[in-house]
């Protein structure tokens, strides 16, 4: 299979839509693009099948094409099974998301494009094996989260998506000098300089070398993954965006850093690796434990999301700093299990808001008997986020904690009871926000009149419905996919 498509389909459909004219038309042809993707992405998940099961290792479906020679950059893409469920899971939240946006009227083909450019940033990012192209990718996807916000946002939206993009940025000039520390170290006598990953894995980087550029990287990719205290960006930028940028933020823009974090950084520089983790399995405790408890003080549903994603995000950390094989395979599940909870509970809240005006849980109640169905698929992205078995968010969760658990000594198992603790404090946000806006009296006597969800919002919600209920209740086929060694 051509795994360029997975990037040249966005760009199409993105000029496709420039010079549509038709009213309505830029979203059609959205919706057009995005189901070509994600039909690719089940192609894709098929052919990988069978080629593993005819005895295939390793990276799959690799094309390399050099890009600029003097420097040994090559366009090099492939996947394993770790790249396909990240590009199956950045088709199903764009689905969702243009099918949530079918409301935006105000410069709706420039919405559409930028949102189809982040799509293609994501796709790149998850294919390339070259570490200069798959950094070229990052920073796609930077830039128009800023215009989104700062242009379809509310709020605050300009200190949001300033805020954001100057941290992301400087995530990314870490990233950068880091890369720039592992292509100087890869040349000399045993060849010429590469950004080539799986050349770099072979090489076997000097441990010194590892020393220095393992903090850059896994700090650099950790502020997209909102590692602390490098997380301030996140409830902000989630606050202020509109809801497709926010699900797409939280759904797939989180997810590389962590992607970064365990292909780039810990892949690549074992040995520094293990001497960091203690460090890494330290933020990601702080970040689970301050996430949950600061969410526990937030009166704005998008906030209590936001600060969710913190505490949610800090167990894919935990997973990869434990280092051992089931929490590394935890910390994966965990990445795409939150990217479909909190795009289903972006998209839930961005319903609510629509119709209601606003996002405090004071205000709100009730809305199970106007608004049953957006009312059910908020109680189940709420549910998921708990941990309650049948979803996701259960399998992904107790995955990371009992390989954590593997990791011997008393400091990695306090980590881990805490880590577990948190649960708690989880299940009481969450069922004293839902019990608040969802059940009970009716608050406002104008929400009579409010209608329930389109057919558009309903298949998005179905969609992302779906596969937090397929991993929930067949995990076995995610985890044989992934093959995590």
């Amino acid at each position: 299979m051509n795994l360029s498509l997975l990037v040249l389909m966005p760009l199409i459909t993105a000029i496709v839509v420039l010079f549509s004219r038709r009213e309505g038309g830029a979203r059609w042809v959205s919706l057009t693009g995005v189901t070509v993707q994600l039909l690719l992405s089940f192609g894709l998940l098929i052919l990988y099948w069978k080629e593993r099961a005819a005895g295939s290792m390793g990276m799959l479906f690799e094309y390399r094409h050099v890009w600029f020679k003097p420097l040994n950059i090559w366009y090099h893409v492939g996947v394993d099974g770790i790249s396909v469920a990240m590009i199956l899971l950045t088709a199903v939240v764009m689905v969702a998301a243009v099918l949530v946006s079918w409301r935006v009227q105000s410069w709706d083909k420039e919405f559409f494009v930028l949102l189809l450019f982040l799509s293609a940033g994501a796709y790149g990012f998850f294919l390339s094996l070259d570490l200069f192209t798959l950094f070229f990718f990052l920073e796609i996807s930077v830039i128009p989260k800023f215009l989104l916000i700062g242009i379809w946002g509310s709020g605050k939206k300009e200190y949001s998506a300033m805020k954001l993009a100057l941290m992301l940025m400087g995530g990314s000039a870490l990233v950068f000098v880091g890369l720039l520390g592992v292509y100087y170290n890869t040349g000399g006598a045993a060849g010429p300089y590469t950004f080539d990953w799986p050349v770099i894995a072979q090489v076997h980087l000097p441990v010194e070398a590892q020393r220095r550029f393992f903090p850059l990287l896994f700090v650099g990719f950790g502020i997209f993954t909102a590692l602390f205290p490098f997380h301030t960006w996140v409830p902000d930028g989630h606050s202020s965006a509109p809801t497709a940028a926010s699900m797409f933020l939280a759904g797939i823009s989180m997810k590389l850093g962590g992607y970064g974090c365990l292909r780039v950084a810990v892949s690549l520089m074992p040995i520094a690796a293990r001497e960091y983790s203690p460090v890494i399995i330290l933020l990601a405790t702080i970040a689970i434990v301050y996430g949950a408890f600061a969410t526990m003080m937030q009166k704005d549903l998008k906030y209590i999301n936001a600060y969710s994603s913190i505490s949610h995000c800090g167990f894919i950390l935990l997973g990869i700093g434990m280092l051992t094989r089931t929490a590394v395979m935890g910390a994966v599940m965990q990445m795409i299990s939150h990217g479909l909870m909190t795009a289903l509970f972006f998209a839930a809240i961005g319903m609510i808001y629509d119709r209601t005006h606003t996002r405090l849980v004071e205000r709100l109640g009730g809305l199970l008997k106007i608004m049953p169905f957006i009312s059910t698929i908020f109680v189940i992205a709420g549910l998921c986020s708990l941990g309650l078995p049948g979803l996701s968010g259960f399998v992904a969760e107790v995955t990371v904690f009992m390989g954590s658990w593997q990791r011997t000594g008393e400091a990695y198992r306090i980590a881990t009871i805490l880590a577990c603790a948190s649960i708690v404090i989880t299940a009481v946000y969450i069922l004293r926000a839902t019990g608040q806006s969802i059940m009970g009296p009716v608050k406002d006597q104008q929400y009579y009149g409010l209608a329930d969800a389109t057919w558009n919002e309903k298949l998005a919600a179905v969609i992302l419905g779906a596969g937090i209920i397929a991993i929930g209740v067949a995990p076995f086929w995610l985890s044989d996919l992934l093959n995590i060694k």
